[in-house]
């Protein structure tokens, strides 16, 4: 175990580490293509505005290691507010160590002590051990089929 981890919320001093964190990740989705721009303009829409969602980081003394973001929205089906995990992500030398878990963990408490009546997410498809990962930590598998519509930038 590495001495000083602690998990905290993320700043906007933290950009760089989490853009890096997302672009290892988004390089083995098959769903996204990793841009650097695009993770620190949507990293930063969250950090400047705390009602969208939150970030919360696994810090060593000097480093970053990990990162959950967690957005938030409203739920009709639930009458209330519920998050999407967006986001899990562990650096590559520290995986398997258990420190996925330990950001899950914090997430879900936090989730209950601020009264959040779900947690969703979406995951790859053919990636059984992420898939297992969720499944050994409470998450069930839903019904709903997950569909996307991109819509261009508007270009006005």
């Amino acid at each position: 175990m590495i001495e000083g981890l602690r998990i905290e919320p993320a700043t906007l001093d933290d950009l760089p580490a989490l853009a890096e964190l997302l672009y290892d990740l988004f390089s083995h989705e098959e769903d996204f293509v990793p841009d650097r721009e695009k993770q620190l303009r949507g990293l930063r829409l969250i950090l400047e505005q705390p009602a969208r969602g939150r970030i919360f980081v696994l810090r060593t003394t000097n480093k970053i290691i990990g990162m959950i973001n967690l957005l938030i929205t409203i739920s009709t089906a639930e009458g209330g507010f519920v998050l999407l995990l967006e986001d899990l992500v562990v650096h590559m030398e520290h995986r398997g160590q258990g420190y996925g878990t330990r950001l899950l963990d914090y997430a879900v408490d936090f989730a209950r002590k601020k009264q959040f009546l779900r947690i969703t997410l979406l995951t790859d498809k053919p990636n059984t051990s992420q898939k297992n990962f969720y499944l050994k930590n409470g998450f069930v598998e839903s019904g709903m089929v997950p569909m996307r519509m991109y819509l261009p930038a508007n270009e006005s």
